[in-house]
């Protein structure tokens, strides 16, 4: 008796199992992807010759602000540009949730959405850009950042003292349903 049964209840397991499986797949596969955009930290400007310059104490304080506050989002990808003060405002949330710092170059925003569209459903990612990369990657992913100005000649700018803006995109992966944007202020 006990072998009949077990003849029986292993097969109907598996089959529970599988499906319930091809279900978390499913379900995975549906899951929204997050992208933070924001500017890097306040660059130390004392040197007006260097064109890569660390992050100045205030810009310090922002970036270990901004570890802060995305300790617990869940954040999966972490992208930078070439540039010192991206890396360095990112550093502090590398550190804390043990992330690589993908370095792609601030010329080449159609390999930042590329590398973006191309994570996995559910991924967390945040990309420290630079005040004329920031609002376009926004754009470039389907949503429109308040307040911002256009100039004819450089596209969406935002203003050159604006530091403490944070943009959450949200990717969904159907088609049908749009992309939404929520900005928030973070720092000092």
């Amino acid at each position: 008796m006990k072998t009949l049964l077990r003849c029986l209840l292993i097969p109907l397991l598996g089959l529970a199992l599988g499906s319930s499986l091809e279900l978390t797949s499913a379900i995975e596969s549906t899951r929204p992807t997050t992208v933070i955009v924001l500017r890097h930290a306040e660059a130390d400007t004392s040197d007006r010759a260097n064109r890569n310059p660390d992050l100045s104490e205030l810009g310090t304080a922002r970036a270990e602000a901004l570890a802060k506050l995305l300790s617990k989002a869940g954040v999966t990808h972490l992208f930078c540009s070439e540039y010192k003060r991206t890396h360095d405002t990112l550093l502090p949330l590398s550190v804390a949730q043990e992330l690589d710092l993908v370095q792609v170059s601030a010329r080449s925003p159609e390999e930042q959405i590329e590398l973006l569209r191309a994570l996995p459903p559910g991924s967390v990612a945040v990309v420290a850009g630079h005040s004329n990369t920031a609002p376009g990657l926004v754009e470039a992913l389907g949503a429109t950042p308040p307040g911002i100005e256009r100039h004819a000649e450089h596209g969406l700018l935002l203003d050159h003292d604006e530091y403490d803006r944070l943009f959450v995109v949200t990717l969904s992966p159907s088609a049908e349903v749009s992309t939404s944007l929520i900005e928030l202020r973070y720092g000092n």
